[in-house]
Order: structure tokens, then C-alpha cells, then sequence
């Protein structure tokens, strides 16, 4: 009889050989499991390591990238602005340059209202005064010449009017760009200073879309140089331009001056000559008053030389007339008869010489008084063409006012003219 009564559990009991190989496999089992942990862990270091480092890289290449690119955008900034302050002195210049022209293009009115008005003036001359003489022809070339400076400077100011609206177009793309590249700028430099630990960063909805109005890195790069390009190809004729203007101006006071000058030279050359004309026309004068002072007194004398005559006649035709009475046979036709007939005929005939000779003298007299009048009304004509010409020699002197500039005018106002050395 048993003392103990022991009962085994109803399931089947494992030997010790498989005791053994379960303990074997246990630990074989927790052998690889550590061995894959371990795995685990290296891989997740190593892959830890790696991100790390990528991204670290990623983000210092991008860092490089964005600080790459401020630098271009700084550079092309730089260069768009030193052609912006180009363009602006351009604008500035060619601005001066064109009100420079257009105020001489203003001033040319005086210039044309005078040669008008001398013109005119020279046109109101009387009788044969009025003749296409060196003057006229030089006022008249000289008229010629301001319409043409005048049109040459209105082409040039229209061509500088167009060049200044191209310029202001320039202006106004490359502020444009400049101000596109300056918040470009300010952008990447904020995205610069970002970092993992700022607090303005999350999650965006699609980071990776194409933002519209995107164009690539070569379009972008060829609208830069092509801005620069035609920033600069449109002031590489802008200083030919304002020279063009400034010797256009020259040019033109040059060529006025000149004709201005042949212009008063010719005048002063017509006056010398009508003065002359005229000085020769009071010597006729007077000397036709001479004339017919003694032709007057030739008619006088004349008239007193017939009445002589005509006192004469009748003192022979009575001397006849009485002898016609003598008596008889004492009515004979003697010596004494003849000579008084003789000395009749004699007499008549002087008488009608004398009259002849008289009517001739009035004639004389009338045809030098018609020549005084003559004489008196090309006088007059020549005294008014002479005081017409004087007035516009006078009125031509407004031309040769030369203009005074605001330094000098500021030394006469201020009254320091003893202060300032000589030049």
C-alpha cells in the first residue's frame, strides 16, 4: 500500500531530450530575435544616420542653392540698376538737350516776325523804288533759312520725343524687373534665415505643384539679358542724339548769324546806295532850279526883247502908213520907202523868231518843271525807301541781342561785378 497517492495531469508529459531541444530552440529563437533586434537597431541607426545626413546635406545645398541665387538676383539687381541710374541721366540729359532745343526753337519767332516785318516794310516802297533788289532777295533767303532751321529742329525734337517715350518705356521695365528681383531677393532671403526649429512652419496642401505663371531658369535668364540688352542698345545712339541736337543748334545760330549778317550787309550797301541816288537827284534838283530860274529870265528877257520888237514895227508901219499920205507926184517909192518896208519885213520876222523862241523857252520851262516833279516824286520815293530801309536796319538790331545766362544775370542783380576777378 502506497503512503502517497499522487495523480499526473491528464496530458502528455515531454521527455527530456525534448525538454532539451524546446530549451535549445528557446534559446535559438531568443538568439535570433536579439540578433534581428540588434539588426533592427543597427539598420534603424544607420538609416537615422544616413536621413540625417541627407537631409543636412539637402538642406545646406539648398542653403547653398538659395544664397547662390540671392547672389545672382543681387548681381543682376546691381547691373539692372546701374543701367536704370544710366538711363535716368540719359533721360535727365536728353530732357535738358530737348528743352535747350525747344527754346531756341521758341526763340526763332522773333527771328521770323522781324524778317516778316521788314518784308512787309520793304514791300510798302513807291514807284521804282520798289524793285527786286539784293535786299529783298536776302531777306527773303534769310526767311528761307529760319524755316528751315526751324523744321530741321522740329524733326529733331520729334525724334527726341520718341527716343524719351522708348527711354521712359525702358524705365519703366526695368524698375519693374528691379522691384520683381529686390522681393524676389527679400523672399529667398527669408526662406534663407528658415530653419527646423522656427516657429512659422507646417504642412502645405501640394508643395510640390507647378505655381502658375512659373517659367524655367533659361526663360528667366534670357528676359534678363534681354532687358539689359535693350537697355543698352537704347542709349548707345542717345549720345549721338544730343550731340545731334547741339550741333543742330549751333549749326543753325551759325547759319542765321551768317545770313543775319549778309542780310545787314546788303541793306547797309542799299542804303549807301539810295543815299547816294539821292544826294545825285538834290544836285539835279537844284540844279534844275538853277535852270529854270534862267530860263525865267530868259522868257523875261525874250518877252522884252519883242515888245521892244513889236514897239519897233509899229514905229515903221506908222512911218508907212503916214508916207502913204504925201501928195501927187511925192508918192514915189524912194530908198526911204524900201528900207522902211525892208525894215518891216525885218521886224515881223524877228518878232515871229522871238515868239517862236519864247513858246520854245516855256516849253523849256514846262519840261523842266514836269522833270522837277518827276525829280520831286522819285525824291520822295527814294527818301521814303531810304527811311524804310534805315527802320528795318533798326528793327533787324533786336536779331543781334545776344542772350545773357542766369549767372550773369544774377552778378547784375546782386550788383557784384567789381567783386568778382576778371577771366
Amino acid at each position: 500500500m502506497q503512503s502517497v497517492v499522487t495523480f499526473e495531469k491528464p496530458i502528455q508529459h515531454v521527455g527530456l531530450a525534448d525538454w532539451h531541444a524546446k530549451q535549445w530552440e528557446i534559446q535559438q529563437t531568443n538568439d535570433t530575435r536579439r540578433n534581428d533586434a540588434f539588426k533592427l537597431r543597427h539598420e534603424a541607426r544607420q538609416l537615422r544616420n544616413e536621413t540625417r545626413i541627407r537631409t543636412e546635406w539637402d538642406t545646406y545645398h539648398n542653403n547653398a542653392r538659395l544664397a547662390d541665387r540671392i547672389t545672382e538676383l543681387s548681381r543682376w539687381r546691381e547691373t539692372l540698376e546701374g543701367c536704370l541710374a544710366r538711363v535716368d541721366k540719359e533721360i535727365n540729359s536728353l530732357k535738358d538737350e530737348k528743352f535747350a532745343t525747344e527754346r531756341e526753337l521758341d526763340a526763332l519767332g522773333i527771328p521770323l516776325g522781324v524778317i516778316s516785318e521788314c518784308i512787309t516794310m520793304r514791300d510798302c516802297r513807291q514807284g521804282t523804288e520798289l524793285t527786286y533788289d539784293d535786299g529783298d532777295t536776302e531777306l527773303k533767303k534769310e526767311l528761307c533759312v529760319v524755316e528751315n532751321v526751324k523744321k530741321l529742329l522740329m524733326d529733331r525734337c520729334q525724334a527726341t520725343w520718341e527716343k524719351l517715350n522708348r527711354l521712359e518705356e525702358v524705365r519703366f521695365k526695368l524698375r519693374l524687373d528691379i522691384n520683381d528681383k529686390k522681393e524676389s531677393i527679400a523672399i529667398d532671403t527669408d526662406q534663407l534665415t528658415l530653419d527646423k526649429n522656427c516657429a512659422n512652419i507646417s504642412f502645405k496642401t501640394d508643395p510640390l505643384k507647378i505655381p502658375q505663371g512659373s517659367i524655367p531658369y533659361e526663360t528667366w535668364l534670357e528676359h534678363s539679358r534681354y532687358t539689359k540688352l535693350l537697355a543698352d542698345s537704347e542709349l548707345t545712339d542717345t549720345a549721338k542724339l544730343r550731340e545731334a541736337l547741339f550741333v543742330v543748334r549751333e549749326r543753325a545760330r551759325n547759319d542765321m548769324r551768317a545770313q543775319r549778317d549778309c542780310v545787314d550787309f546788303t541793306l547797309r550797301k542799299r542804303i549807301y546806295e539810295t543815299q547816294r541816288a539821292r544826294n545825285e537827284l538834290e544836285w539835279q534838283l537844284m540844279k534844275m532850279h538853277d535852270e529854270m530860274d534862267k530860263v525865267i529870265k530868259e522868257i523875261e528877257t525874250l518877252n522884252e526883247a519883242l515888245r521892244a520888237k513889236t514897239d519897233a514895227l509899229k514905229l515903221c508901219e506908222t512911218r508907212l502908213e503916214n508916207r502913204s499920205y504925201r501928195p501927187g507926184i511925192e508918192l514915189a517909192r524912194d530908198e526911204a520907202e524900201a528900207g522902211l518896208k525892208d525894215e518891216v519885213l525885218q521886224l515881223r520876222q524877228t518878232r515871229k523868231d522871238l515868239e517862236d523862241k519864247i513858246y520854245c523857252a516855256k516849253a523849256t520851262y514846262n519840261a523842266l518843271e514836269n522833270q522837277q516833279v518827276i525829280i520831286d516824286r522819285d525824291l520822295a520815293n527814294k527818301s521814303h525807301s531810304l527811311m524804310t530801309d534805315i527802320r528795318c536796319l533798326d528793327l533787324r538790331a533786336r536779331l543781334k541781342t545776344e542772350s545773357v545766362s542766369e549767372t550773369d544775370r544774377n552778378v547784375t542783380l546782386v550788383h557784384m561785378e567789381d567783386e568778382i576777378p576778371p577771366t
